[in-house]
């Protein structure tokens, strides 16, 4: 492995050089538990029973171990300082990016951008390739799909006259492909498709690859926010037929303050700077300045450096675990928790009720014994006093409610380390819940 320093310096990184497990471990639930240390804290005589993965999953002491380690005996900037505590950063940073590139199927570690979270990289994708719209153009999204994803095109459709459509989604909570090729969605005008892998309020997983399919037949670029699926499922960019990829860190038992974005290394070259600052140049004088090649074109001023080693450990210990089997986890572990969702009366499930193609996070309303509705933060209230921490809100995801006539909802949200114990809690809790609402 070798890394060479500065936009004097690239990475140099061979892929075939970055370990993975040859064998995935045994799945074993209680003992990956032991590896979180906070899903052993109490509240009285309550556990704490954490089913807010899909909001910020919780970290493994690995993680948190392989960032004390960088601060206390290897800090200093990458790809500036010129000893050797800025060479071991350097490489440290490098070699997360190497693995983050592995994780996902990157063909090259150049393909992976670091962000500051997935909401800046989607925002990255909205200002470069937002440079050559115009008036007419139009930009393709769904009604399902986080704020993040969202709001971005918004603006970039204000700040260029190009025109904002989106999919609609099927009463199960599907997207409605076939209403959408009906009404001649995406045509030759569409230049943008940018839609969610996996939906943080259904839990509906997309098909990616049939509308990468739908976009690259009228010359579109598709970009797909992965924040809910790289921490889920087995993720092959190189395959998907995406364009571009953002996802987060700290919903994949990773840190806070670092996302990444994945892209197609000839269409990266081909995207203009998003920021301005250090180490995101070539060459600088004062009549112009001249910027380095990807990923570092991208990553203006000092980076999330011990948040990158974070995150790099952090797909090591999924890799251990093997997302096959963690994919699996989650299918089992939701389809028990549906199953024991429909036995509470006066509970509605948002989404898919069944498995297929479905992802761990299940919004739900809730009715009282006499049918007034009880409203998310009320429930929320009940069962954080009993240990369990739900998330109630509309998810940044309002439009999606507004589409379903409501305003808000409950969500559990499960991950590697739930048990069907701890849906047993929360099913015998909303039971109780709708009986203190009597």
């Amino acid at each position: 492995m070798s890394v060479s320093g500065g936009p004097e310096y690239a990475a140099t990184i061979d892929l075939d050089e970055v370990a993975v497990p040859d064998e995935p471990i045994p799945f074993d639930v209680e003992h990956i538990r032991s590896d979180f240390p906070i899903l052993e804290r109490r509240f009285g005589d309550w556990p704490l029973i954490y089913l807010d993965s899909a909001n910020s999953s919780q970290k493994p002491r690995v993680v948190v171990e392989a960032m004390e380690d960088h601060y206390l005996n290897h800090n200093a900037n990458v790809a500036r300082a010129m000893h050797t505590l800025g060479a071991e950063a350097t490489a440290a940073f490098e070699s997360a990016r190497a693995r983050l590139a592995k994780f996902i199927g990157a063909r090259r570690s150049e393909e992976v951008v670091f962000t500051k979270n997935a909401s800046e990289a989607l925002n990255l994708c909205a200002y470069t390739l937002g440079a050559k719209l115009k008036p007419g153009d139009e930009i393709v999204i769904s009604v399902m799909e986080h704020h993040s994803n969202l709001v971005p095109w918004q603006l970039l459709a204000e700040r260029t006259g190009a025109t904002l459509r989106w999919f609609d989604v099927t009463d199960e909570g599907r997207l409605d492909l076939e209403g959408a090729s009906r009404q001649g969605l995406v045509n030759e005008r569409t230049k943008i498709v940018s839609v969610a892998y996996v939906s943080n309020v259904l839990g509906t997983v997309n098909p990616i690859n049939q509308l990468a399919g739908i976009a690259h037949a009228v010359g579109a670029v598709l970009i797909v926010d992965a924040s809910q699926a790289v921490p889920q499922l087995p993720v092959d960019v190189a395959a998907l037929g995406a364009d571009l990829v953002a996802f987060t860190g700290h919903k994949m038992v990773g840190p806070t303050g670092i996302g990444v974005l994945w892209g197609r290394y000839d269409l990266l070259v081909e995207l203009p700077p998003f920021l301005g600052g250090g180490e995101m140049i070539e060459v600088v004088r004062m009549s112009g300045s001249t910027f380095a090649p990807p990923p570092h074109r991208f990553e203006a001023g000092t980076p999330p450096i011990a948040q990158a080693v974070g995150l790099g450990v952090a797909a090591d210990y999924l890799s251990e675990l093997g997302m096959e089997q963690v994919a699996a986890h989650e299918q089992e572990i939701t389809g028990y928790a549906l199953q024991g969702l429909a036995a509470v009366p006066g509970l509605r499930v948002l989404g898919p009720t069944e498995m297929r193609d479905r992802g761990g996070a299940v919004a739900f309303t809730m009715s009282a014994a006499n049918g007034s509705p009880i409203h998310p933060h009320d429930v929320g209230q009940l069962l954080d006093a009993r240990g369990i921490a739900v998330r109630g809100g509309h998810h940044c995801a309002r439009p999606l409610h507004e589409r379903f006539g409501i305003q808000s909802s409950t969500r559990a949200s499960f991950y590697l380390y739930t048990t069907k114990a701890e849906i047993d809690a929360l099913v015998d809790a909303l039971n109780y819940t709708r009986d203190f609402f009597r």
